[in-house]
């Protein structure tokens, strides 16, 4: 029987998990997957470790709200933790099996509460200036991209998300939304033809 799991002051994690420097390769990172399958709870913790940071910035940028989207990130990984065992023999598709979480998650929150009206920028996106000014600029283009970001169809918004905030290539964004890459371009092409669009006229 698995343990209970707590997962407490996501906030302060992602700073750790920012600050570490351990890396892991993807063998080693399946290993952790077969063990926290088989109830390791270490091997749990570690898994949290590498993805915690990955899966917060992916809920934010959906939500655009610090605190909801640590309580979401906390609400993935308990999920997560729970459904582990399922994942044995299926270390392979753990990330894309995580995100889907993720995603689910922040759709069940979104059916629940719509509308998120309060935009937070993450520290890691501010530059580091004294130019008072300049950062004032940054934030609002940054906020003005969120908002386009926001408006688009789910499934364009969700590429784009992966795609161009993730870092994923098409073939791990197809693992993770059951869509052809044929399609993912395609999704891709309008999204990013509908952001200038916004963009240009300053939404």
């Amino acid at each position: 029987m698995m343990k209970d799991i707590r997962i407490n002051s996501v906030g302060e994690d992602i700073t750790q998990a920012n600050a570490s420097t351990v890396t892991y390769d993807q063998p080693e990172i399946w290993s952790l997957v077969r063990r926290a399958a088989g109830g390791d709870v270490d091997a749990f913790g570690d898994l949290y470790s590498i993805y915690l940071g990955s899966i917060y910035r992916y809920v934010f940028y959906y939500v655009r709200d610090k605190m909801i989207a640590e309580d979401i990130t906390q609400e993935v990984f308990v999920k997560a933790w729970k459904a582990i065992g399922s994942c044995k023999g299926k270390e392979r598709t753990f990330s894309p099996w995580l995100y889907r979480i993720a995603h689910n998650q922040v759709i069940d929150v979104f059916r629940s509460a719509p509308k998120h009206t309060t935009i937070d920028m993450p520290a890691e996106s501010l530059l580091q200036t004294s130019d008072i000014e300049k950062e004032t600029e940054v934030r609002s283009e940054w906020e003005q991209a969120l908002e386009a970001i926001s408006r688009l169809p789910e499934k364009q918004k969700h590429v784009i998300i992966l795609k161009f905030i993730e870092g994923m290539d098409n073939r791990e964004i197809e693992k993770i939304t059951d869509i052809n890459q044929t399609a993912i371009r395609v999704l891709q092409m309008r999204a990013l033809n509908t952001l200038r669009q916004q963009l240009h006229k300053g939404i």
